[in-house]
């Protein structure tokens, strides 16, 4: 049974906000990279017919004559004149032709299976671009909500440097941290906009639309071991089938080699007018002799043999660099998510409790505005470390899906 994977349960959304599985539908109706892939899959898909017809057969039409060169002449007076027809059919040895269909065949598998790749890439960097705009997205409220608290703070320290309880420096720092944040907030503002770029070009649309994304999201737990994730990888992912594809047609591509030792023949009969004479018919089976095998034949079947060779190594190394991806990529999300529920339930809830203990004390005229602060910045730290971590999360997810296989949905 295959194995879902839910990365994420939207919760309710912005007025106009557009689910990521939308953007998917649109992206797989136009994405310029996976129509291309498509209409690759079609092409090939008419070759096995061709491959596996015999070759176009041939009708030659003459004459023979005496005393001139045109038609006719000596006709029914010399036994060499005649006019005639004959039609020639050249028949690949046995099993080559279903040799190549069989190639050919495997090569459209190869080529679906490339297609299935294109899109499972395409809609992967459709959700990160996604999962990046919400971030930063979210961020951006995010720092608006915290210049809000440490302008509040600042107003705290200009009532008491006015009063001629605080210090110049204290309202230094705050505003210099107001700085720092109107830095991080071209940092994300310049982050959502490559990622409205990358978006709409996926979706290929006009680029200078602007695609809102939904304001809160939560997390579920992955719903597949890794072990499942390897095994369904192995049966399901495109980028290995697509090697495995590529190795029984190299295969299949030495078997023809080795049918380039037994002849192709061509089979011909005619009829041809003698005049008066009796007409004359004519049979004939023409062999083509694998005279110089030792220069062509054998040859070719070693470069076929190590193509076959280099294919099942490559198909090897391919599945080798996908598990050690869904490996890397599980663990990843493991340490992401572990600390996500750090940050949630341990350190943020405690700094927020540190810092509220240091601004009600520093509000209360007691304390220096150090202490207030430095708490402050440390949850801001934290709380941006967390989102971080979930980002870091969804994406771990995302990119695990196309490892996979996981069609999109």
């Amino acid at each position: 049974m295959r194995v879902r994977y839910w990365i994420w349960l939207w919760l309710p959304l912005l007025a106009g906000a557009q689910p990521v599985s939308t953007l998917v539908e649109e992206a797989l109706r136009n994405n310029r990279e996976i129509l291309a892939a498509q209409k690759k899959v079609e092409a090939l898909r008419q070759r096995p017919a061709r491959e596996s017809s015999l070759p176009d057969p041939s009708l030659s039409v003459g004459w023979a004559s005496n005393g001139a060169p045109w038609p006719g002449e000596g006709l029914g007076v010399y036994p060499t004149s005649n006019i005639g027809v004959m039609v020639s059919q050249e028949v690949p040895a046995p099993g080559k032709r279903r040799l190549r269909g069989e190639i050919a065949d495997e090569e459209a598998a190869a080529a679906f299976n490339e297609y299935r790749a294109t899109r499972l890439n395409v809609v992967s960097r459709l959700q990160q671009a996604y999962q990046l705009l919400n971030h930063a997205a979210d961020d951006l409220l995010y720092l608006s909500r915290q210049e809000e608290t440490l302008g509040g703070l600042l107003r705290v320290s200009e009532s008491r440097y006015a009063a001629g309880r605080g210090s110049q420096q204290e309202i230094l720092k705050a505003q210099t941290q107001l700085a720092i944040f109107a830095t991080e907030r071209v940092r994300f503002e310049q982050l959502r906009a490559a990622k409205q770029i990358e978006i709409n070009a996926l979706l290929n649309r006009p680029q200078g639309g602007r695609i809102e994304v939904p304001a809160v999201v939560t997390l579920v737990p992955m719903s597949a071991t890794l072990d499942e994730m390897l095994a369904q990888a192995r049966a399901n992912s495109p980028v290995i089938e697509r090697d495995r594809d590529a190795v029984q047609s190299s295969e299949l591509g030495a078997s023809l080699a080795r049918k380039d030792y037994a002849p192709d023949y061509t089979v011909s009969g005619g009829y041809f007018n003698q005049g008066g004479f009796p007409p004359m018919w004519k049979a004939q089976v023409d062999l083509k002799l694998p005279a110089y095998f030792w220069r062509k034949q054998r040859p070719a079947v070693n470069e076929q043999e190590a193509s076959a060779s280099q294919a099942r190594h490559r198909y090897a190394a391919t599945l080798v660099e996908v598990e050690e991806q869904i490996r890397e990529q599980y663990t990843a999300a493991e340490a992401s998510r572990k600390l996500v529920d750090l940050y949630e339930k341990s350190v943020i809830p405690e700094a927020r409790l540190t810092y509220e203990s240091a601004l009600a004390s520093y509000q209360a005229g007691r304390g220096e505005f150090i202490v207030p602060f430095s708490s402050f910045i440390s949850v801001v730290d934290y709380e941006m470390a967390d989102h971080e971590e979930i980002v870091e999360y969804r994406i771990a997810l995302v990119k695990l899906e196309e490892l996979v296989g996981v069609e999109p949905r």
